[in-house]
């Protein structure tokens, strides 16, 4: 057991890393070493930052509580923190359920923690985070909070309401990244194209890219988790017309069928849908889109996955996500329908979706066999460099693999690969320059 030693481990999405980091950073700056995800927790400290989202992520991180509060009662740590979206939501249970747990912590009230264990907040660290991302790229989170009400969704139970941070402290923390050698920004939200709304009505994402992307030393920016209803055209041409503003975006779709989408209040229509996927395409040529699709939502019935089956063969998403609806208390569906798709159904359905999909991917990797692109260079991993080309987020996306054998290349440097081979989820290539 290390003394003044912090191991965080971070569980779910990029949000809730964005908010380990800016407390490592302060928690560095009062003396203490902090470590993110270790494979052997070694710290006297442990800080768990849980997810809530859904059922597997919650059973995960509480599994995750359970076994670090086994080593408190062991005496392999001395102390055991818990924050983010799970003890949030469910504070006052897990105080009952697994009371070895030092304290627990909120959302938003994390910072808390400092000062428990008698520190203060370092004014000098405000908006600076210590990066457990390699070093060439960043996630920069613009907002807090959904006012979508979709019936599935339990986040804005979690997290609140909408609150966008302001401009100028977004493009401040993104000059302090870039001078300290960051490249690549993926900007994440819970609902991106919403920024602005809640300061004068009005959106304001197109803008805040813009001005992001008039950085000098700004390589690429990736956007997250936009909401399909009145989507701003004003953003395409950002993407169009700025070169560093990757043409990718990742935007959840859920359903195409208007039975399940006006069930899972999500406030746009099939037709709508359809139009919103042909204006993308159009208005930003070579667009790549990631998505995200949902079956076994309750009622929903073969002709609806069916229509769901056609929009995929008929989108060819560049990249797609699916999962089978789990119920989450407190949300419209799980107070309004009955969890009535039989779980065999839904892996039924999940598995036919996925494998089409993965049809779709291994065609559309196999069609850039030939092509050149810019790759930025993530790590080497065993006989390969592995990198990425504007059309890949960190974790989630299609890899390139380039041979270590043919030269040696840089992390965090970008380089003109020729596609040489493809899978249905990574690409083969080598370096021509």
């Amino acid at each position: 057991m290390k003394k003044n030693q912090i191991d965080f481990i971070t569980m779910g999405c990029s949000k809730n890393l964005v908010d380990s980091e800016v407390l490592m950073k302060q928690f560095e700056a009062n003396g203490y070493k902090c470590t993110h995800d270790s494979k052997r927790p070694q710290g006297e400290i442990v800080v768990i930052n849980t997810c809530g989202f859904i059922g597997d992520a919650k059973e995960e991180s509480i599994n995750t509580i359970l076994e670090f509060a086994q080593a408190k009662e062991e005496g392999r740590i001395n102390k055991l923190f818990v924050m983010g979206c799970l003890s949030q939501r469910y504070k006052k249970e897990l105080e009952q359920e697994i009371p070895v747990v030092d304290k627990y912590y909120g959302k938003f009230d994390y910072k808390q923690l400092l000062t428990d264990l008698g520190k203060a907040e370092v004014e000098d660290c405000r908006g600076k985070r210590c990066l457990t991302t390699p070093h060439h790229y960043a996630y920069i989170k613009i907002s807090e909070g959904c006012d979508r009400h979709c019936a599935y969704c339990a986040i804005p139970l979690i997290t609140g309401k909408h609150v966008s941070r302001p401009a100028e402290e977004i493009l401040d923390e993104v000059r302090t990244l870039v001078a300290s050698g960051v490249k690549e920004f993926q900007i994440i939200a819970q609902e991106l194209t919403y920024y602005g709304i809640d300061i004068d009505g009005r959106q304001h994402i197109a803008q805040l890219v813009a001005d992001m992307a008039d950085i000098p030393g700004v390589k690429w920016i990736r956007l997250h988790y936009a909401y399909p209803t009145h989507f701003p055209d004003d953003l395409l041409d950002v993407m169009r017309e700025k070169p560093n503003v990757c043409k990718y975006l990742d935007i959840a779709l859920q359903h195409i069928s208007d039975h399940m989408l006006t069930a899972m209040r999500r406030n746009i229509s099939r037709d709508e849908t359809y139009a919103l996927i042909e204006r993308l395409r159009k208005a930003v040529p070579g667009i790549h889109l990631r998505t995200t699709l949902m079956v076994g939502f309750p009622g929903e019935t073969e002709e609806d996955f069916e229509a769901l089956m056609d929009f995929t063969r008929w989108a060819r998403f560049e990249r797609m996500g699916a999962f089978a609806y789990s119920e989450e208390e407190g949300t419209y569906s799980a107070e309004h329908y009955a969890d009535d798709i039989p779980d065999e159904v839904k892996q039924r359905r999940l598995d036919q979706l996925m494998a089409l999909q993965q049809r779709i991917s291994a065609e559309i990797a196999e069609a850039k066999i030939g092509k050149q692109y810019q790759v930025i260079i993530d790590r080497k991993e065993g006989d390969f460099y592995v990198g990425r080309t504007a059309y890949s987020s960190p974790e989630v996306d299609p890899e390139v693999l380039i041979p270590a054998g043919d030269r040696r290349l840089r992390s965090g440097c970008f380089y003109t690969v020729e596609i040489t081979d493809a899978e249905a989820f990574d690409l083969y290539g080598k370096v021509v320059e």
